[in-house]
């Protein structure tokens, strides 16, 4: 490829993330500060609505990290220290993780909060706010130790810098570590990753096995209408297995244009589509949760109703 097809490459991609960024970022800023007065005001919120909250503010935090690494990507920056690489590169990686755990953690209580009462899902629906911070936790304490060797081998680039290095970003490389490190580091990763979106299959293939036999039986009583209690549960499984469907097919994206790391156009050229495709579901994830929300008319009504 020409360097006059890299640069019109680069310039096409920076337009497009600048687009994205700049819907991400108020959409997850909105959806934060909603699930926030959600917490506040209301004296039990359901656990999907913390899991929610905390997606959005990963997915906040991660978008202004992404665009940190993009400034260094598209635009001629100071050359970062190593600490300052140390910080970046390891805080996106942990957010990634974080928004994977948490996406698969908000279809498993979908699917719990969708289970009839005879199911042995059932026991779990009274789960509290102190098990969902639990989650939480854990979700955190296990990203930030499987990416912890990254506080190790992340470097800044310099002149006289190995050739055997992985460049992450053009101020940022990778150091090649021991066999044994590198590969059980990778393994973790790659069970999390594995286990986590069989297990977001699995809870959508229940919820979809659940919504085909609530319309069977809908369709059996001549009444397309669903009862009040069951709608707002039934909408929000549907919003849930779209944010699933985007979630999936974006990772899948991702993972085949990393597989031709070595292969594709340029290496600037390959980098930024990965941060666009990455940048994705952070932004896409919130407009979904956003534009599906009737609850949230209801809820700024009673508030309106309250200070009436």
């Amino acid at each position: 490829m020409s360097k006059n097809s890299v640069i019109s490459s680069l310039i096409d991609i920076r337009n497009a993330f600048l687009v994205e960024v700049s819907i991400g970022i108020p959409a997850n800023a909105i959806l934060l500060l909603f699930h926030i007065l959600m917490f506040l005001l209301k004296h039990r919120p359901k656990p999907t609505d913390l899991t929610i909250g905390h997606l959005a503010l990963i997915h906040l935090v991660m978008l202004t990290i992404i665009g940190v690494i993009a400034m260094d990507v598209f635009a001629s920056q100071k050359q970062w220290d190593d600490i300052t690489c140390k910080a970046v590169i390891f805080s996106y990686q942990v957010l990634r993780g974080l928004s994977l755990c948490n996406t698969s953690l908000l279809s498993v209580l979908q699917a719990i909060t969708l289970s009839p009462r005879s199911s042995w899902l059932a026991k779990f629906k009274q789960a509290s706010t102190h098990h969902s911070l639990h989650s939480f936790f854990f979700i955190w304490v296990f990203n930030l130790s499987i990416n912890s060797r990254l506080l190790f081998s992340v470097v800044a680039t310099t002149n006289h810098t190995a050739r055997n290095l992985l460049f992450v970003t053009k101020s940022c490389s990778v150091w090649p570590q021991r066999y044994l490190p590198t590969h059980t580091f990778s393994m973790l990763g790659l069970f999390r990753d594995v286990s986590l979106t069989g297990l977001m299959a699995l809870s959508s293939a229940y919820m979809v096995t659940l919504l085909c036999r609530h319309k069977r039986q809908s369709q059996h009583l001549h009444s397309t209408s669903l009862s009040p209690r069951a709608s707002p549960e039934l909408r929000a499984t549907r919003t849930i297995l779209l944010l699933m469907g985007v979630f999936v097919l974006l990772y899948l994206t991702d993972c085949i244009v990393s597989s031709f790391s070595g292969i594709a156009w340029n290496d600037s050229v390959l980098l930024c589509i990965q941060i666009l495709i990455g940048n994705g579901y952070a932004t896409i994830g919130p407009l979904v949760l956003i534009s599906s929300g009737k609850g949230w008319i209801k809820f700024l009504q009673s508030l309106c109703l309250k200070d009436s």
